[in-house]
């Protein structure tokens, strides 16, 4: 048994280049943890959540995460903050696979 949420919620995913898959790692009426997997080539495109603030963790590989027009390749581990409102996605430029989660708050 173990504590951790993140290991049982990724083992089984294994996108094909320019895939994405996605497992939720945490769900609470306040929060949700959701755990993006990108293949090679993958992108989750950009998109704005008004009402919640978004923050990615790196955990695997070296995404380059797109928020409102900038777009930095960031090394696992690092956390971005993507505030209301902000444009922001994620995409694989590399040939290994590249995981990050998304932690949305409040839950409305």
């Amino acid at each position: 048994m173990t504590l951790d949420s993140y290991a049982a919620a990724v083992a089984d995913l294994d996108p094909a280049p320019g895939e994405v898959e996605t497992a939720e790692v945490v769900v609470t009426d306040d929060a949700l943890v959701k755990a993006f997997v990108l293949g090679p080539d993958a992108t989750v495109d950009p998109h704005e959540h008004a009402d919640a603030t978004n923050v990615f963790h790196v955990l695997e590989g070296e995404p380059t995460v797109i928020r409102d027009g900038e777009e930095e390749a960031l090394a696992a581990p690092a956390v971005v903050e993507n505030a209301r409102g902000a444009v922001h996605g994620a995409r694989n430029d590399t040939d290994d696979r590249a995981v990050l989660t998304a932690t949305l708050a409040p839950l409305h």
